[in-house]
């Protein structure tokens, strides 16, 4: 069974920046592509950065030049380092596998960009 823990939300100044970790167990983590996903109050769930097992790594054009995603496969964690925040950006993040692998949700963290 994979759980995915996220963590590092929390409420950030426009501009600011904030690192999300993302922690998987339950499964041989390094062979998997895995995204940060968000939902924003009354929207879809959507995809912002992906990488895959080999560390390529593809953005959302929003995420692009803002956001960097990382993965250290002997820490089964995959992090988020988002910068120059908007209130665009405010949202619950989620990470996952590639959504055809079947995994099953984490709780997500709270992002929220406000002055």
């Amino acid at each position: 069974q994979v759980r995915l823990v996220e963590s590092g939300g929390g409420l950030a100044q426009p501009g600011g920046s904030l690192r999300l970790s993302c922690v998987v167990s339950g499964r041989s983590f390094t062979i998997y592509p895995i995204g940060w996903y968000r939902q924003a109050p009354g929207k879809q769930r959507e995809l912002v950065a992906r990488i895959t097992s080999g560390g390529s790594t593809d953005y959302t054009d929003s995420a692009k030049g803002r956001f960097t995603i990382s993965r250290d496969n002997a820490k089964n964690t995959v992090y988020l380092q988002m910068n120059s925040l908007n209130p665009g950006d405010t949202a619950v993040y989620y990470c996952n596998a590639d959504l055809h692998f079947g995994w099953s949700w984490g709780q997500g963290t709270q992002v929220t960009v406000s002055s």
